[in-house]
């Protein structure tokens, strides 16, 4: 069963840590980023998500992250848990990130 519960690194060095799965698969926890845009400095983020518990252990999940300390967007992120060749827990995520629009007519950038 993967458990997504500790402390996760990207490519990039960005973190998450997820405080604690539930029986559900509900949880929270925070991620740091290590790229933005923003221009204030980028702090720790709150997170909360789901994960599907599967019994094969390569359970599917999502989370949205709320950046609000520093920016005005937010993400969201959908994924799969694998176990690698060595038996390390990997996870593998799409995300998209919406910025706050100033106008409607603006709406078309907003979504990357």
């Amino acid at each position: 069963q993967c458990n997504l519960t500790g402390l996760w690194e990207n490519d990039l060095g960005s973190q998450m840590h997820v405080f604690e799965v539930d029986s559900e698969g509900n949880f929270s926890g925070e991620y740091l980023t290590s790229v933005s845009s923003a221009t204030k400095p980028i702090q720790p983020s709150p997170l909360v998500g789901s994960q599907h518990l599967d019994k094969d252990g390569q359970c599917t999940f999502g989370f949205t992250v709320n950046w609000k300390k520093f920016s005005d967007s937010t993400a969201v992120f959908v994924g799969q848990c694998f176990t690698d060749d060595k038996g390390d827990e990997v996870l593998k995520t799409s995300w998209l990130l919406r910025e706050k629009a100033d106008t409607l007519p603006s709406d078309w950038k907003a979504t990357r």
